[in-house]
């Protein structure tokens, strides 16, 4: 009862904030009769008061305080219905408990009071809702006899949406269907929607990828008026365009990519100097000639704000006509680049670089495997010029190790799919030398044309500029980090923010062959912040870089192509356009990176799903990957697929959660459940909806 009267008490002054009110009408608003409720309502007088967040003019007697000054920040909601509010103002989150949300969605931008604040975590409530992040949701109808909710796929999209039945344009009990969110009055639990589009019956693979897309505010389909303007894109080169721009049509010029990649970013070309040094170009899809700021194609990019790449699809930032032909550097046709070219020596020195628009025409594709071929000793097209570029790339990966950055193999959960799109193997892809050669001219480039961009020069105000930056480690994370290595026999020293990358690098390369690599590895990424896009340049840590930006990939991020806008004003006109929006730009792209990262996972999670089914009953070696309150994660050694053993789940005792040392252990028995424990299990269910492998451990 307390809390239900400091509510409504607090929604008074809201809606009065000028007013000095005494207790004896804060009793008469909201009809207070009886004595007890009165009472109470004068000691939460006095709370609010002692807060900070009412001002006490006289006994009795008080008006909004200081304290109740709204903050805007996004809120990022759980899935039992708490948010999280991340503001420029204060460092920590604010947490709003359920009763306190309001009418906010996850990732809204909203106003928050706080009403209580401490050293670890202030509290608040949603005070009013200032932008909706979207008001498109899918879920799954539920029929009732006057009326229909969508009951909505994600957890986190806080609410099931009331639909009436004129609303429903032909949606039936049990369709996936898109809905849209038209009004929600003030005096309703439940916004009220429409149906937009029936997707059809729950598990198909199409209705699913879409129903991960919407659920993470990611559009599946392009606007009419952006398919148009990509539509009136030509494939030929203007001749015009082309004598304004350096020719490297007669350079040796190749791309290697993925085997089933459609968008080229990237090639490179080399040729041989007559002082024995050599110019290799690394060349990048010009899309800021064909996509014109503000242009529809431009807003439509800044709203995706990167390509999404599911198991069985590509959603890209750019309609096909641009992402996959005219844009894409494709084999024996002539494209327009922008180009970062560099003089250099067999050990990769550089003594000249420019940047400047060119035309190139790409002389052969590579796959990343007929590349690695090459590199391991097979006969095959450009291999002098491969060999001397792999030899580059990995002196400047050693330099890289040396001077700091930490040394990452990348690992990546892959899917073959049947004709119909049927999971039927696992594969994981990790990182070869073909990989590491481009991805070092790529860091090359970035790395130099953010210090050609954003260098300080004397007497001249910095350019507004997007920088990719990653910051030095959270202590907190590395310690819980050390807590966790600990658990197989390792431990390290982190002295200092320095040592840290260093000490990892040491510890997985004295590792790498070993069962717990991978686990320790995804963990250890885990324990370091997350790059983000910001106009404030703080370095990155992980490349340990002082200067950074991306620059290589305009045809899936937005990002790029504003570097490359920025770069070709400085190399031109000096005047830069970009100002304080850019803030704006960059804390969009970040954001909306993070949904392409979820909306990937879930993605692989329901392909998990999947895969598992016909297997359900059948029993697997496995590694402890996770530890949470819950219960235990397993990793499967055959499958290498992820599922859950809930704690209640657990044989033989009953299990909690140590959070100081991170595992699970029985209250009676004490017997314990670490990471990287070896344990057998058994499939029992399977949830593709939820994204959920349920197991049993299973005696050894």
């Amino acid at each position: 009862m307390r809390s239900s009267l400091t509510h409504i008490i607090r929604k008074a002054f809201d809606k009065n904030p000028d007013s000095v009110l005494s207790h004896k009408q804060i009793c008469t608003l909201l009809d207070l009769r009886e004595n007890a409720l009165r009472k109470l309502a004068f000691d939460v007088l006095q709370d609010l008061s002692d807060r900070g967040e009412l001002k006490r003019h006289a006994h009795g007697v008080y008006s909004l305080g200081s304290e109740s000054t709204g903050v805007e920040g996004i809120v990022d909601v759980t899935a039992r219905g708490a948010g999280f509010v991340s503001t420029d103002s204060t460092d920590a989150d604010i947490y709003i408990a359920p009763q306190n949300m309001g009418q906010a969605l996850n990732g809204d931008r909203v106003k928050v009071r706080v009403f209580k604040k401490g050293k670890n975590r202030s509290e608040g409530e949603v005070t009013e809702v200032l932008e909706r992040e979207r008001s498109q949701f899918v879920g799954t109808i539920e029929m009732h006899e006057k009326f229909a909710f969508l009951i909505p796929d994600n957890l986190k999209s806080g609410t099931d949406i009331y639909i009436s039945k004129e609303k429903l344009n032909g949606a039936l009990h049990g369709d996936k269907a898109l809905v849209k969110i038209t009004v929600w009055p003030k005096s309703s639990n439940n916004p009220y929607g429409e149906v937009l589009e029936v997707l059809g019956k729950p598990g198909s693979n199409d209705t699913e990828m879409i129903s991960i897309l919407c659920n993470h505010g990611i559009d599946y389909k392009f606007p009419q008026e952006v398919l148009n303007e990509a539509e009136g894109v030509r494939m030929e080169l203007d001749e015009k365009e082309v004598n304004k721009r350096r020719d490297f049509r007669n350079i040796t010029t190749f791309t290697i990519d993925p085997l089933d990649a459609k968008d080229f970013d990237d090639a490179l070309s080399i040729q041989k100097l007559e002082n024995g040094h050599y110019e290799i170009g690394v060349h990048i899809a010009d899309v800021s000639y064909y996509v014109v700021s503000g242009s529809a194609m431009d807003a439509e990019a800044l709203k995706r704000s990167n390509s999404v790449y599911l198991v069985d699809r590509v959603v890209p930032m750019l309609p096909e006509q641009l992402s996959n032909m005219a844009c894409s550097l494709r084999p024996k046709e002539d494209k327009f680049s922008f180009s970062a070219v560099f003089e250099m020596d067999e050990n990769g020195k550089v003594y000249k670089e420019w940047y400047g628009k060119t035309v190139i025409h790409s002389d052969r594709r590579f796959t990343y495997e007929e590349a690695q071929e090459i590199i391991e000793g097979k006969d095959g097209d450009f291999k002098t010029e491969i060999l001397l570029l792999d030899k580059i790339a990995k002196i400047h990966r050693n330099a890289r190790l040396k001077h700091g950055a930490l040394s990452i193999e990348s690992e990546e959960m892959r899917f073959k799919l049947d004709e119909k799109g049927h999971p039927i193997e696992v594969m994981i892809k990790t990182s070869k030398d073909a990989h590491k050669l481009i991805e070092e001219f790529m860091l090359l480039a970035n790395k130099y044309v953010a210090m050609f961009v954003a260098k300080p020069e004397k007497g001249k105000d910095p350019i507004p500029f997007i920088f990719r930056v990653h910051d030095k480690p959270d202590p907190a994370k590395i310690a819980l980090f050390n807590v966790f290595i600990d658990k197989f026999g390792y431990n390290l020293e982190f002295s200092h923010p320095d040592q840290i990358a260093k000490s990892i690098n040491a510890l997985l390369d004295d590792i790498r062959l070993k069962n717990e690599y991978s686990l320790i590895q995804t963990m250890a990424i885990r324990s370091m912040a997350k790059a983000t896009y910001e106009t404030t340049n703080i370095g990155h840590y992980g490349l340990a870089f002082d200067f950074y930006t991306h620059f290589t990939s305009p045809i899936r991020r937005y990002a790029d192509l504003v570097v490359h806008r920025i770069l070709q004003e400085k190399l031109t006109t000096n005047k830069h356009r970009y100002g304080k929006d850019l803030d704006d730009v960059c804390k969009r792209i970040s954001r909306m990176e993070r949904k392409a990262v979820e909306a990937e996972r879930e993605s692989t999670k329901y392909f998990q799903t999947i895969f598992v089914q016909e297997f359900i009953g059948e029993e697997f070696m496995g590694t402890v990957s996770g530890i949470a309150e819950f219960g235990l994660f397993v990793k499967m050694d055959e499958n290498q697929c992820e599922g859950m053993v809930a704690m209640n789940d657990i044989p033989g005792d009953r299990f909690y959660f140590d959070v100081e040392k991170y595992r699970i252990i029985g209250a009676k028995t004490k017997k314990e459940y670490n990471f990287g424990d070896r344990v057998k299990v058994r499939i029992y269910e399977v949830h593709p909806r939820k994204r959920q492998i349920d197991l049993e451990l299973v005696e050894l």
